[in-house]
């Protein structure tokens, strides 16, 4: 079976499983862990987020441990990196042109999620570059809707 690049670009292995949430309720404030939040068009409901195309943060989970290796850690807890969600099963990046479905929100990919020069005091000398094509993704929210531990991440093929 031979398939053309666009139908391998919509395969995916499984959906991804939603596995961490976290709101900061100011900027700068350590991100609270939650079981469940409302996703509006400024982000996060109790969140301090941009608004718009950077409105929520996602990272995999698989990388926490890569960042981890790069940076000399043994171990990364979701809330020291400072993204809203926290997704495995899935290949983020994989999902980039994409529109999709995040629990009961829709939600598209804007940019990538570059981390910022406080990951360099957050994780010691190194953190910053350990962080570099591992940080996630930003996205805008296109359909408010609720998003809880263990809801599935899958594209939405228009």
């Amino acid at each position: 079976m031979s398939l053309t690049l666009a139908e391998l670009l919509r395969i995916h292995a499984q959906p991804g499983q939603v596995d961490w949430i976290g709101l900061r309720r100011q900027r700068l404030d350590a991100l609270t862990p939650v079981t469940t939040a409302l996703l509006t068009a400024s982000g996060l409901d109790g969140d301090h987020a941009r608004p718009g195309k950077r409105a929520l943060t996602l990272i995999q989970k698989e990388h926490l441990a890569v960042i981890a290796a790069l940076a000399g850690c043994d171990a990364i807890a979701p809330e020291t990196l400072r993204r809203n969600i926290v997704v495995s099963g899935i290949n983020l990046t994989a999902l980039r042109d994409n529109t999709l479905q995040l629990g009961g929100a829709v939600i598209k990919f804007t940019t990538l999620c570059a981390p910022c020069s406080r990951m360099e005091k957050t994780l010691g000398t190194g953190g910053y570059n350990a962080m570099r094509g591992h940080g996630g993704w930003c996205a805008e929210v296109i359909t408010e809707g609720h998003v809880t531990l263990g809801d599935t991440l899958t594209p939405l093929h228009v």
